[in-house]
């Protein structure tokens, strides 16, 4: 017989030429996704001036003092009551949201109950549906019993995602191994106290993940409060800052005002995610492994 022969070796410059085509690309990636950051966190440093003139990239004309004193003192200072809104709105329904998806997700993973298939199939459609064909709906809803123009009228929708679902239902077949709920049971705990005892402790990573997902989810929500909220003093950043911004065509000294609220809004999620980044990580990578 006659042998095969081995195919031929790339050539170092086959391997240098895709080497760098693959980081170009990467390049033009990363570019892609910083150039607006940088332009975001140098145009918070300018007046109304210097922010239409062409020199928005030079360093001159240093007004962030100035931007942020006013950004605070503009009418009676509402940005700050926006931005804890914001937070409320976020961070303590991402909290709850969390639970209630994890929970339901630990439910479907682990135990058996008439039409589970069928109830989860109705989970799944619901991550098909845009947010934005919910509004109306929760709209009528709470107008019924009273809740429109309320804090629970943004509140409590966010509370259930369909997705964080999902999401949990994946990471807990991947971090709670079904002998370990055995032995507990085994030991005398219940259901109850093995979920809390023993269950979300094994799903922290997934519970962070489903956190922050649901988090950057809320807080950038804008057309449910748009729909729910008339009174300024309930609105979240997104709907705020989307109020100045329209004023801006009337009134230019809400521009500077815009830019730099924009800067200050990205900051809690930056903050999330770096410092829970060694959490997320785990938990995205936990489904694969299952």
């Amino acid at each position: 017989m006659t042998a095969l022969a081995p195919p031929p070796a790339r050539s170092l410059g086959g391997r240098l030429t895709s080497r760098g085509v693959a980081n170009a690309v990467v390049l033009l990636a990363a570019l892609y996704t910083l150039l607006p950051g940088l332009w975001l966190l140098l145009a918070a440093t300018k007046n109304s001036d210097a922010l239409f003139g062409s020199d928005i990239l030079s360093f001159g004309d240093f007004s962030l003092g100035r931007n942020l004193t006013d950004l605070f003192s503009m009418e009676d200072g509402i940005y700050g009551r926006w931005y804890v809104n914001s937070l409320l709105y976020a961070v303590v329904g991402a909290f709850v949201g969390s639970f209630v998806s994890v929970a339901a997700g630990y439910a479907f993973d682990k135990y058996e109950f008439p039409h589970k298939e069928k109830l989860f199939g109705l989970v799944l459609t619901g991550v098909m549906v845009p947010p934005t064909v919910l509004a109306l709906p929760l709209y009528l809803v709470a107008s019924n019993i009273g809740l429109v123009n309320t804090f629970w009228a943004v509140f409590v929708p966010v509370l259930f995602n369909p997705f964080g679902v999902y999401l949990a239902r994946l990471l807990s077949s991947g971090y709670v191994p079904n002998e370990v709920l055995e032995a507990s049971r085994v030991d005398g705990a219940g259901e109850l106290q093995t979920y809390v005892r023993v269950s979300l402790r094994m799903l922290g990573p997934g519970f962070v993940t489903v956190f922050l997902f649901q988090l950057t989810a809320i807080w950038n929500n804008f057309f449910l409060p748009m729909v729910m909220l008339s009174d300024e003093h309930l609105y979240p950043l997104s709907l705020g800052l989307y109020t100045w911004n329209s004023s801006a065509t009337v009134s230019p000294e809400y521009y500077p005002l815009v830019v730099i609220g924009s800067l200050l809004a990205v900051v809690p999620l930056i903050v999330a995610f770096v410092t829970l980044q060694r959490y997320w990580r785990s938990g995205l990578t936990a489904g694969s492994v299952k």
